[in-house]
């Protein structure tokens, strides 16, 4: 089994990922899919944000009490 990839190593990908658009290697054939590919991991960074996010309210309500 792969290990979780972590928040940052998602982020760095993703740069790689959106980077090839602006890069020489760009081919427009490519694109739709690189494109598709990206998105997917960007919905999973905003996933995992807000799975952090609803945890440091959490713990703020506990540290407020």
């Amino acid at each position: 089994m792969s290990e979780k990839m972590s928040l940052n190593k998602k982020m760095e990908e993703l740069d790689k990922k959106t980077g090839w658009f602006y890069s020489d290697d760009f081919k427009l054939e490519e694109s739709a899919e690189r494109y598709k590919d990206a998105m997917a991991l960007a919905n999973d960074i905003k996933k995992d944000l807000n799975e952090l996010k609803n945890e440091i309210e959490v713990l703020s309500e506990d540290f407020s009490k």
